[in-house]
């Protein structure tokens, strides 16, 4: 029997942040927790977007309590300005949900010199984690084991994309001649979110009060706008048509079931903490480099070490 979020409990009292909320999975993860009588905060880049996809929210639920806050990825300062915004309006947080992404977008970097999809995928979402890392604590601390949640989703792409090293710390943006391209950035950006996720519960994971649990997940082949904004591969460019007409894309609904369940169902226990899910609700396999404990732990120093020389966490 599939998983449906039907099996949630009332959230009622309870809040989430869901980055890439305005649209998407991340637009049926906000509207999913919604109808369940959470708080959700829209993370998206512009107040248009927040507020077109609160009044569509509201459309299907008058009673959904959503809110926005302002955050752009490819910005990691304005990251920082959205966690102190969140700990300034709330004194409780239970769930994030690190959602925002692109895929296989032409090369651009940030104005922090971060590859566009590192950034987005990855390094924002370990910065915003970072900066609310106290206010989940603290929730935790006065929540049921198993209240407070991190989710980030990644994709199976990191295993058909991901470099097979692994993470070059000495070239993060893949510019070494005969190297990257598009498609094995976003690998390498979806490989960090599932060691995120690894390092996250090595580091606050347990069954002890103030616990956190976490994992990472493939939402499923979806038919979003990041399948258009791929390039960089004339087979993907034919087969994601091809794929459509076929049927085989999940709809954008359902593709938000695995983040729901694991950010808010009583079905996800402790044992699936820092596990890798996939399409509905089920334990997946990653690989081995994601499984890798030490890489882990090295991407999460070394991420430390660039946002320390940023000033953007504390020495």
């Amino acid at each position: 029997m599939i998983w449906t979020p039907d099996s949630l409990p009332d959230l009622t009292g309870k809040v989430y942040l869901v980055t890439g909320g305005n649209s998407g999975i991340g637009y049926q993860t906000v509207l999913g927790l919604a109808k369940r009588n959470a708080k959700v905060y829209i993370g998206a880049r512009s107040n248009d977007k927040g507020a077109t996809a609160i009044e569509s929210i509201r459309s299907v639920d008058a009673c959904a309590n959503v809110a926005f806050v302002k955050m752009d990825m490819m910005d990691l300062r304005s990251i920082v300005k959205a966690a102190d915004e969140i700990k300034g309006k709330e004194t409780f947080l239970h769930g994030l949900v690190n959602n925002a992404g692109i895929m296989a977008t032409p090369y651009e970097e940030s104005s922090d010199h971060y590859e566009a999809q590192f950034q987005t995928n990855y390094m924002s979402h370990w910065l915003l984690t970072y900066h609310l890392l106290p206010l989940l604590i603290k929730t935790a601390h006065q929540s049921p084991t198993s209240n407070v949640r991190i989710i980030n989703v990644s994709s199976d792409g990191h295993l058909i994309f991901g470099p097979p090293s692994g993470i070059d710390f000495n070239d993060i943006n893949q510019n070494n001649t005969g190297k990257g391209g598009p498609w094995s950035r976003y690998g390498s950006s979806k490989l960090a979110n599932i060691l995120h996720s690894k390092e996250l519960n090595r580091r606050y994971g347990g069954t002890e009060t103030g616990s956190l649990w976490t994992a990472s997940l493939h939402p499923g082949t979806v038919d979003t706008k990041l399948a258009t904004q791929a390039t960089g591969s004339s087979f993907f460019q034919t087969i994601f048509p091809i794929l459509r007409f076929l049927g085989a894309y999940s709809s954008v609904d359902t593709a938000a079931y695995t983040t729901l369940y694991a950010v808010a169902s009583n079905e996800f226990t402790q044992k699936l903490s820092g596990e890798y899910l996939r399409p509905v609700a089920k334990l997946g396999k990653a690989s081995k480099q994601a499984n890798d404990a030490v890489l882990a732990k090295d991407l999460w120093e070394w991420t430390a070490a660039e946002m320390t020389k940023l000033n953007l966490i504390p020495p």
